[in-house]
């Protein structure tokens, strides 16, 4: 057994798009399954998305807490964004959201792992970002509106992240994600081991 995922897709025989959203819409397709069967499958299609997990020298990692409105909650969350443009180079899209959102720049990328967020409903895809060699970015502070005007900016020894998330305290999937899998990289083959910043991203391809 290859235990990788691996492309495939079944056969559409309609489909529709009942909303169309500023950034995302919603896609009505009707599918073939093995047996003959038609089965109808509603589902948001989504740019893409990317996520820092930003790490200071102190082995902490800087976090936002800002109101997510479908959930209820002020969520503590790492910096992220949608991916603007098709094809946006995601290591740009990422250097961006961390100086745009905390006014920040890093000195050495890595992609820590790539995501689909929710599959069965959306086809959002998550490339994380390892970030690290902080500091303050030049120029003036990016202007931030509406749930971004109330965030709080904090940093957090990732050892605590990891405690908050098992606890069920912490419960954003790109912080969750991100923390779980830089512990398992320090925990396996270490950071050095992780790959390139332009590492290839089927789901989502764009040119360097």
């Amino acid at each position: 057994m290859e235990l990788q995922d691996t492309p495939e897709e079944w056969r559409v025989v309609a489909t529709t798009t009942p909303f169309q959203g500023n950034k995302t819409s919603v896609r009505t397709d009707d599918v073939v399954m093995p047996d003959g069967t038609v089965a109808r499958r509603d589902y948001q299609v989504h740019p893409g998305s990317v996520a820092v997990l930003a790490l200071d020298d102190q082995d902490r990692v800087l976090l936002l807490k800002q109101y997510r409105h479908p959930v209820r909650q002020k969520l503590w969350e790492i910096p992220a964004g949608l991916l603007d443009v098709p094809g946006e180079n995601p290591l740009h899209a990422a250097q961006r959201e961390l100086y745009e959102e905390a006014h920040v720049k890093a000195e050495d990328w890595r992609v820590l792992t790539d995501v689909y967020t929710t599959p069965g409903g959306c086809d959002e895809a998550v490339r994380i970002f390892l970030a690290r060699g902080l500091s303050e970015a030049e120029g003036e502070r990016y202007e931030v509106s509406e749930e971004e005007a109330d965030m709080e900016l904090a940093r957090v020894p990732l050892e605590e992240l990891v405690r908050g998330v098992l606890a069920g305290e912490l419960h954003n999937n790109c912080l969750v994600v991100g923390v779980l899998s830089l512990a398992a990289a320090r925990a396996g083959g270490g950071v050095g081991a992780l790959r390139a910043a332009d590492a290839e991203w089927p789901a989502r391809p764009f040119e360097a």
